[in-house]
């Protein structure tokens, strides 16, 4: 199934009638919720009733507020919408080490594979996508080498050139921003559908972070993002940071491209769902071999069955 990803930029108002959204503008849209994944918010004109609200916590849909300076800063999902949480928060909490650190090293694992696909993908020269593979297979538990690290180091500076700084307030950065923030609601979003505390993670434990299994589950996906700005990149003289409209539904729309799973070829959003669902039987006992992770394969829109 492909999910709508609704952007909001110019004033409106959001209500509820029966089944759908109703995003009144000059023009009115109407969505039915079932078919909505996330809900963009990003005009400071924009009001909500409380039944559009009700319907997302129903309807399992993320919906996303952005601050000031148009980057989401806050995504509400819904409630304990999981029968069984309490008994995943058991799971997550009676996690063995070793198990969590042989899961982590698979994520890193593919992760690496992802952005060395990335860098293939954008028409590096030199063929510099061949050392991240082996960045990959250097992998061990736990990543106590720390390749994660160092194959990030090596590949934003070849994907985006050698000053490239992720410090920096520019273009790329605001955009690598926004499609993270965006991958990692909605990551959220299955999370809590499928009874998970995203504040316990497996690798990632800040105590300040309530996203920290989320954090860890988006690292494979973060390539889909990196490819996509490598590729837009605005002509030279016009990298402001500021995001353009469009920009932002380019983003928001990497959720409906398509990536290799172990059971075929899927959007991301189905591809977080399967992640998720192979993340629940890593904490009900099965190895790290259980995990259906992504693999990046390019930036194609996922076309719905005819």
């Amino acid at each position: 199934m492909v999910w709508r990803s609704v952007v909001i930029s110019q004033p409106a108002k959001l209500r509820r009638e029966h089944f759908s959204l109703i995003v009144e503008q000059a023009q009115a849209a109407r969505v039915p919720f079932e078919d909505i994944a996330v809900i963009v918010l990003n005009n400071r004109e924009i009001t909500i009733t409380h039944p559009v609200l009700s319907a997302c916590g129903e309807y399992g849909i993320g919906l996303f507020s952005t601050g000031d300076n148009h980057q989401p800063n806050g995504i509400f999902t819904p409630f304990l919408s999981h029968s069984r949480a309490t008994r995943m928060l058991r799971l997550q909490l009676a996690i063995d080490r070793p198990t969590a650190k042989r899961a982590w090293a698979e994520v890193v694992k593919v992760k690496i594979g992802n952005q060395a696909t990335s860098l293939r993908l954008s028409n590096a020269m030199d063929k510099d996508w061949e050392r991240l593979e082996s960045y990959a297979r250097r992998v061990r538990s736990g990543d106590t080498e720390n390749m994660e690290a160092q194959a990030s180091a090596f590949y934003f500076r070849k994907l985006f050139g050698g000053g490239f700084d992720r410090t920096l307030e520019i273009w790329s950065n605001a955009a690598l921003d926004y499609g993270y923030a965006i991958m990692r609601g909605a990551i959220t979003r299955a999370l809590v559908a499928h009874g998970f505390l995203p504040s316990i993670g497996l690798h990632h434990r800040s105590e300040q972070n309530a996203f920290n299994l989320a954090d860890d589950l988006i690292e494979p996906f973060r390539p889909v993002v990196d490819l996509h700005v490598a590729k837009n990149l605005p002509a030279i003289g016009g990298d402001s940071a500021e995001l353009s409209p469009a920009d932002k539904v380019g983003l928001v729309a990497l959720l409906n491209v398509d990536m290799q799973m172990p059971r075929g070829s899927m959007t991301v959003l189905a591809a977080v769902e399967q992640a998720t669902e192979s993340l629940s039987r890593l904490y009900e006992g099965a190895s790290e071999g259980a995990l259906e992770l992504p693999r990046v394969i390019g930036l194609r829109q996922h076309l719905p069955d005819a």
